[in-house]
């Protein structure tokens, strides 16, 4: 399976979060900027600077959003403990992982001393992981399993990144998305 036949939505503006969960959920339709806002208001009502997206309204949203958007669709978004390994995943019963990354300001060329956050959707299509980061051209095919959770690894390895475990609520009840041996 090729990057061509993998829904793959490129950075637009501050909308990292969107472009995630649509590239997450494989469809344009999935989520929309009008209604992560209208969650970023229902979280905050009375704030007229909402404190879960950028104060320009570019997007920027935050792990709330996140959170909230996947519950329209039944799925939890489960923090991964990094000091634990990745293979203890079960990986057939999730429906991917979402990375938050730090990431460099940039106007142009010119990098700004501001740090910012990046979110990232990596997701299994047809047996194969796939790194679907919106600041890509393109999909990156990271791989089978063991190569996924080799990169996962790496990723972990630095303290300023974040996993997020994305699976249905049924399994983050029965705790499904961890292998038997790992469960409580």
């Amino acid at each position: 399976m090729g990057a061509s036949t993998v829904y793959h939505e490129k950075q637009i503006k501050e909308l990292c979060a969107l472009h995630t969960l649509n590239n997450l959920f494989q469809d344009e339709a999935s989520y929309s900027k009008v209604q992560l806002d209208e969650i970023c208001r229902s979280l905050s009502p009375n704030h007229y600077i909402n404190p879960h997206k950028s104060i320009l309204g570019l997007g920027n949203y935050d792990i709330n959003v996140i959170i909230a958007a996947l519950h329209i669709k039944e799925c939890e978004a489960i923090w991964f403990d990094k000091r634990k390994d990745p293979s203890c995943i079960e990986t057939s019963n999730i429906v991917g992982f979402i990375l938050n990354v730090p990431s460099s300001y940039k106007i142009g060329f010119v990098k700004l001393p501001l740090q910012r956050r990046h979110w990232i959707s990596v997701k299994k299509i047809n047996g194969v992981f796939w790194n679907l980061d919106s600041k890509l051209d393109a999909p990156v095919q990271i791989g089978n399993e063991d190569q996924t959770m080799e990169y996962l690894r790496n990723q972990l390895q630095n303290n300023d990144k974040e996993l997020f475990v994305i699976c249905r609520k049924e399994v983050e009840k029965n705790h499904s998305w961890l292998l038997p041996q790992f469960r409580p």
